[in-house]
């Protein structure tokens, strides 16, 4: 009789933003606490065109990858949340909103495994901040900006290693 494959539990699929924003040493914090979803768009660009002889062809020129993270609330003494908060706040741009995101994927054995693990440039850039009686927040969109390599990651360490020749 045939297995059948055990579905991947969300909670093992984590991504976590670098709250230091531009300092030397990277502070990962793991994104998911109030979030009921977060799924990376790739955006595919992606252009189909048919000759008049019904042939297809298909050109993929890259991705355009964005995450809405919204949730996000204010706690206390949460460093991402205080460099959204400075961002928003001073109204930054540019190289101010630049940091880095590691996305993970760890196995379902209870020990923390890394199967996976991806750090890529990104800007944060806050939509909003306010919220309802629930609390304080500062939704913000994530937008990849390229430089993406494969690596490993230590869950307790907190800290991302290039692969060797990435």
């Amino acid at each position: 009789m045939a297995e059948v494959a055990k579905k991947i539990e969300r909670k093992y699929l984590a991504h976590f933003i670098d709250s230091a924003f531009n300092a030397e040493e990277p502070s990962y914090v793991r994104l998911g606490k109030d979030l009921e979803e977060y799924n990376e768009e790739l955006n595919p660009d992606v252009e189909v065109q048919k000759n008049i002889l019904g042939e297809q062809n298909v050109q993929h020129s890259g991705y355009e990858v964005q995450s809405d993270v919204d949730p996000f609330y204010a706690y206390e003494g949460d460093p991402l949340f205080e460099r959204l908060a400075e961002i928003a706040n001073e109204r930054k741009t540019g190289s101010d909103c630049i940091t880095t995101k590691v996305d993970v994927l760890l196995s379902a054995d209870g020990k923390n495994t890394v199967v996976w693990a991806y750090r890529e440039d990104v800007w944060v850039i806050p939509n909003s901040v306010g919220g309802d009686t629930s609390g304080v927040q500062i939704p913000f969109t994530v937008y990849s900006a390229g430089n993406r390599v494969k690596g490993t990651w230590g869950m307790e360490s907190k800290k991302f290693t290039p692969s060797p020749g990435e």
